[in-house]
């Protein structure tokens, strides 16, 4: 056997390769626009990704996805699939942060002692006085039955805490 034929695929195995970049274009199609044009890849694939977000019609949509398979084979998938991997684990990250400061806010909405000295503790660098007002205020608009708005400025002021210390980790 010549070195030529040893780096020969076998054609069930160029097919599964085809498969496998076709299903890294769906997830691929999945992302936001934003996240698309982040995405290491020439401009070409990333305007078939965009592309693809158009298509309503069954048979065309698979259509772009075998195109978009198919130049995904002269791309180098390692970068893309670490790209792919940050973004979705980002999210996840993104996701718990949002939860934690929505428990943060509740607790300290129950006219809970405990929970702002917990946030203090926890954020130093904290304006209490700040703080304390937001709560107030968020209070003072849910026994009145006025829109949240500073309930939701509490939790962003929260989030800019939680997010910061998430950076630092």
């Amino acid at each position: 056997m010549t070195h030529m034929e040893e780096e020969k695929k076998s054609k069930t195995q160029a097919k599964k390769e085809m498969h496998d970049l076709q299903k890294l274009g769906e997830r691929l199609s999945e992302l936001s626009a934003s996240q698309i044009d982040g995405m290491p890849v020439p401009d070409k694939l990333k305007e078939a990704l965009h592309f693809v977000k158009t298509i309503k019609s069954h048979g065309a949509r698979s259509r772009q996805m075998q195109y978009i398979g198919a130049l995904m084979r002269d791309v180098d998938m390692e970068p893309v699939q670490t790209s792919l991997g940050l973004i979705q684990s980002g999210h996840k990250i993104d996701v718990a942060a949002f939860l934690e400061t929505e428990k943060l806010r509740d607790r300290l909405l129950e006219d809970n002692k405990d929970a702002l000295e917990e946030v203090v503790t926890r954020f130093p660098e904290i304006d209490r006085q700040h703080l304390n007002q937001l709560v107030r205020n968020a209070r003072k608009e849910s026994d009145q039955n006025k829109p949240p708005k500073s309930k939701k400025a509490l939790f962003r002021y929260l989030k800019d805490f939680v997010d910061n210390e998430n950076s630092i980790r």
